[in-house]
């Protein structure tokens, strides 16, 4: 089924799951402006777009509220609830947190291998694993550096950053102007390009604040971003709709572009890029006795595995 169906078909089961409660829940925030989390007392709203901040400081709003679970040494993961608007009124979100002392980063570029890769593919020992980057075709949009090997070249567009894996493993998150200039530097063992930008250094880019500079800030889709904090941890975060069980969790509804910021922001990122989502948005996180899986429904061309430091 195409992408087109899929969507009408699951906008169709959404509409005929509306109770008048949901149809009351929508009315509240008509112009999709807010953001609620789920608590033990209710919802509490921690995020309005007439009052979004410029720039997110010392303030994780949604970092706290995460029921953390460790997995594997180095890898936490838990799950959040969000209600919003329109599509993500009901909306779930994965989020991973890891530490990159204790694991390490590595692409797998099917594209080079003239294959495909979803998270079913990534290797027994890895604990987690996810879709990298954007992509045009059967190519990743971009910059894809691995194993120390530029297969290939940065492209510029403007919020087009980079995630960036340095020789001792660090992770960082590089902002479009900088891009040339750390892979002059050298240093790199993996690097791969995505956008837009959702912070920089704390900072909500301006055409996610300010409409019409490219940005759409009304389309609503599956989201999965990866961010960076200040102590260094990675983090990931995976969308999911959340009204209609878990087998239609899949369905491309979800948040906007400045929405996903916003979650980024309120988990204690400071850098931040969105990655592939809608129906290419795909995790896998594993630990000693269970493998979690958020597939998507289609292959991508370059993987993003994570494996503990043995």
């Amino acid at each position: 089924m195409g992408r087109g169906n899929l969507h009408h078909a699951a906008e169709q089961a959404f509409v005929g799951a509306l109770t008048q409660e949901h149809h009351a829940i929508l009315a509240l925030d008509p112009e999709g402006d807010a953001l609620a989390v789920r608590t033990w007392s209710g919802w509490d709203t921690w995020w309005r777009r007439d009052g979004a901040p410029a720039r997110w400081t010392a303030a994780a709003p949604l970092a706290g509220r995460v029921q953390w679970r460790a997995a594997q040494p180095g890898v936490e993961w838990g799950e959040l609830q969000l209600r919003g608007a329109s599509e993500a009124w009901r909306t779930r979100v994965v989020v991973v947190r890891l530490d990159p002392a204790r694991v390490d980063f590595g692409l797998d570029p099917a594209f080079d291998r003239n294959d495909e890769w979803t998270v079913a593919d990534a290797e027994a020992g890895a604990a987690v694993a996810l879709d990298a980057g954007q992509f045009r075709g059967s190519l990743p949009w971009g910059w894809v550096l691995t194993g120390g090997r530029e297969v290939l070249r940065p492209q510029y567009a403007p919020l087009a950053g980079a995630v960036t894996v340095d020789e001792a493993g660090r992770v960082r998150g590089v902002a479009p102007d900088s891009v040339e200039s750390v892979r002059a530097a050298g240093g790199l063992r993996e690097a791969f390009q995505s956008y837009p930008m959702l912070l920089q250094d704390g900072a909500v880019p301006e055409p996610l604040r300010v409409p019409g500079l490219g940005v759409s800030h009304d389309h609503r889709d599956a989201r999965l971003a990866l961010g960076t904090t200040p102590d260094g941890h990675v983090v990931v975060a995976l969308t999911r709709f959340d009204a209609l069980g878990q087998a239609l969790g899949r369905i491309p509804f979800g948040l906007t572009t400045p929405e996903m910021a916003a979650v980024m922001g309120a988990l204690g990122c400071r850098q931040a890029v969105l990655l592939d989502g809608g129906i290419s948005g795909q995790l896998l996180v594993r630990d000693a006795e269970e493998t979690r899986t958020w597939p998507g429904t289609r292959t991508v061309p370059l993987g993003l595995v994570v494996r503990v430091r043995r």
